[in-house]
């Protein structure tokens, strides 16, 4: 596929060309190690960005969109100095939308604007500048919080294009570089479109965001295989990203080829270059606990149950969310079924402590509907955050409550797979607890 961005576009005629925005900003899902939460920021880009910059009549590009070999070079330095509108998202203190941020600011006095979701914290000093904050609900976005933002932000790509105000501080202090730097952009150009002639085509290139669906779209089939190979193909476009090694050794590990062994290990070894034991990223703690708990069902090695459990722990240190919680508890009734009475006991007894936790926190999640990012009632998160609580109060012994939430649960399941998969949990659990130690 062509990529648009690649041959600047010539000064003459150029009132006749649709005005291009140019957005800088992580993908995915990515962690704010500053609070611990995951933010889907493809869900503010799609949701909000795209939508408030078409709206405005621009033609709207996304950094990821942008062939490069895992660094920024001329094209992206190009659309940071002549795009008529740049767009920089700075949530989870993205470090490469930062530094183009810089760029732009360098390059250009005015029609940049800066937002971020309203928890983004950064060390260096940036109170000098105008961000806009939005907020994130986890992964999801309130659809009015969408609306008010998506608003807000096409009324100022409106306002800055009609009155390009200077919103660089390089430009607010050390205002000579005006002066010194005007008509530097039309030369650029000029110079630039001479030594691309037209007719050259661009380089027929995947962009990153169509891999990115053509990978999301087999992981909604479960066809992980096929998962794998766009994420490969991904990693050669953005060798450094941790969201798509994350996903890259979540689809390995399910995949089970050439075999479940196999494929554990390969796993494993994909997130051994994310540094598990030393991360403060719950998605590669958590992941690192589900290939060990595997491994462990597999081979029966009490190293990978330990293992398991620790980063179940650490993950449920980091996050304080149900997921890690549940899974915590149960994997110390697990290693309870096989040790010592006096090591049993002690993981019994902190297994119901964990519940406890899981109870209030799945409690707290559904004291109002749990809504997408369009503002529908989300029914798998809905039915996984009860099927947390229902395990947590039956391993909890609040077995009659248990057993009245269940009903409903289950024949609320948005797919059959699931009432399955909670069935199957619920059974194993029941079995663990029938042979655990008084605590």
């Amino acid at each position: 596929m062509a990529n648009r961005a690649r041959i600047p576009v010539p000064l003459a005629g150029l009132e006749t060309m649709v005005k291009k925005c140019f957005v800088v900003m992580g993908f995915g899902e990515k962690t704010d190690l500053a609070t611990g939460r995951t933010l889907d920021l493809d869900k503010t880009y799609r949701i909000i960005i795209k939508k408030a910059v078409e709206t405005a009549g621009l033609e709207c590009i996304r950094a990821d969109d942008v062939i490069h070999s895992g660094t920024i070079d001329k094209p992206m330095y190009e659309l940071l100095l002549e795009a008529d509108i740049v767009i920089a998202d700075l949530s989870t203190s993205n470090a490469n939308a930062i530094y183009e941020l810089g760029v732009r600011h360098a390059l250009r006095p005015h029609t940049t604007i800066v937002m971020a979701e309203k928890q983004f914290k950064f060390p260096f000093d940036l109170g000098h500048l105008l961000i806009r904050p939005y907020e994130h609900l986890g992964k999801g976005i309130d659809a009015e919080e969408a609306e008010r933002v998506r608003d807000d932000l096409q009324r100022a790509i409106q306002a800055l294009l009609a009155t390009p105000d200077i919103d660089s501080p390089v430009y607010t202090f050390l205002p000579q570089l005006q002066a010194w730097n005007a008509g530097v952009g039309p030369i650029v150009a000029a110079a630039t479109a001479a030594a691309s002639p037209a007719g050259v085509p661009a380089r027929d290139d995947e962009k990153v965001s169509v891999l990115l669906d053509l990978f999301r779209e087999a992981r909604a089939e479960s066809d992980w295989s096929g998962a794998s190979r766009y994420l490969e193909r991904l990693l050669e476009r953005r060798p450094s990203d941790e969201y798509l090694k994350q996903q890259l050794a979540l689809a390995t590990y399910k995949s089970k080829q050439p075999d479940v062994g196999t494929a554990l290990s390969a796993a494993k070894q994909i997130l051994e270059a994310l540094h598990p034991r030393t991360t403060t990223d719950p998605e590669t703690v958590g992941l690192w606990g589900a290939v060990h708990k595997r491994l462990w069902e597999l081979g029966r090695k009490a190293s990978d149950l330990d293992e398991a459990i620790w980063a179940h722990e650490k993950g449920f240190y980091l996050r304080n969310d149900h997921y890690n919680g549940i899974n915590l508890a149960y994997l110390l009734n697990l290693r309870a079924s096989i040790s010592s009475p006096r090591e049993a006991i002690a993981d019994t007894v902190v297994a119901e402590r964990v519940r406890r936790r899981v109870s209030a926190i799945c409690e707290e999640l559904l004291r109002t509907p749990i809504r997408d990012d369009q503002g529908k009632i989300d029914r798998e998160q809905t039915f996984w955050v009860r099927a947390s609580l229902i395990e947590a109060l039956l391993g909890a012994g609040e077995v009659v409550r248990a057993n009245e939430l269940r009903a409903s649960v289950v024949a609320d399941a948005p797919e059959r797979w699931m009432a399955d998969t909670i069935n199957e949990q619920l059974a194993n659990l029941q079995a663990l607890l029938a042979a655990a130690p008084a605590a």
